[in-house]
């Protein structure tokens, strides 16, 4: 499976990257460019542990987080289409998509060196450094997906 702990992983990601421009349109979902982009510069940050996000497992987490884990990854499958983007959903039309593409790429390469012992998934909760390779692999992949990237 794959998992942004492998370089030749991580290099696909970046390239991937670098062909959105401001007038990518989604194939499916509410969000624009910048709102992905921005969208994942902030959950990166967050599992990367970059900033001083507050790490807690929510009540149905707690219930259902583990069952839905390993139902994301157990395989290649993709995430589906529609996904909700929870706390992290990106309410400004307009910013800076290309400051925040490269953001985005520099964090990608930083998952070279991931070192987050206290991340806890608001949902899934305290997850394996493989899980957390392939889920985090699985989210960029949608999003990059959704904008024909």
């Amino acid at each position: 499976m794959k998992t942004v702990f492998d370089k030749a992983v991580r290099d696909e990601l970046v390239t991937r990257i670098n062909t959105l421009t401001p007038q990518s349109k989604a194939q499916w979902g509410k969000m624009n460019i910048h709102q992905m982009i921005r969208h994942c510069v902030i959950w990166n940050n967050w599992v990367l542990g970059r900033g001083s996000y507050r790490y807690k497992q929510g009540l149905l987490g707690k219930i259902f987080g583990k069952m839905a884990l390993k139902g994301q990854v157990k395989d290649d499958r993709p995430m589906g289409k529609n996904m909700p983007a929870g706390d992290f959903a990106i309410k400004e039309k307009m910013g800076g998509a290309e400051l925040e593409k490269d953001i985005l790429m520099e964090q990608v390469t930083a998952y070279g060196h991931f070192s987050n012992p206290a991340f806890v998934h608001d949902f899934f909760g305290k997850m394996q450094v493989a899980e957390i390779g392939i889920f985090v692999y699985k989210h960029l992949d949608h999003h990059l997906r959704q904008f024909n990237a």
